[in-house]
């Protein structure tokens, strides 16, 4: 499941409404909504993001988190490396690898680099 998948099933979940039902609102297919939610299908349209926000009635600042969790919630990442130095490629590849070896304490460190990543001290 991805971040953005979690954050619909739990606004799903709080409004008491099935896939089946969400998923007539929105015009789009059951199966599709399954998939979104369980992180199967990548990036929804921008369009779709704003018929979910809609749907839940969110506030514009639950809105926008939403829409910033689907962008961090693609399934399948493509790192461009080109023109960076040997090291990088050899990094992101190694980072594929082990992915899903990591444990959720050395996620949150890692995202904790990365967050203060280029940030000056």
């Amino acid at each position: 499941m991805t971040p953005f998948g979690e954050a619909v099933r739990k606004l799903r979940l709080r409004k008491g409404v099935s896939q089946k039902q969400m998923a007539a609102a929105l015009n789009v297919t059951p199966a599709y909504l399954s998939a979104l939610e369980h992180g199967k299908r990548g990036l929804p349209s921008f369009d779709l993001l704003q018929r979910i926000a809609g749907y839940f009635n969110i506030i514009w600042d639950e809105a926008e988190e939403l829409f910033l969790l689907a962008r961090f919630s693609d399934p399948r990442v493509v790192v461009d490396t080109s023109g960076l130095a040997p090291e990088y490629t050899a990094f992101v590849n190694h980072l594929a690898g082990k992915i899903r070896n990591l444990d959720a304490a050395t996620i949150r460190e890692l995202s904790r680099v990365l967050e203060n990543a280029g940030k000056t001290g």
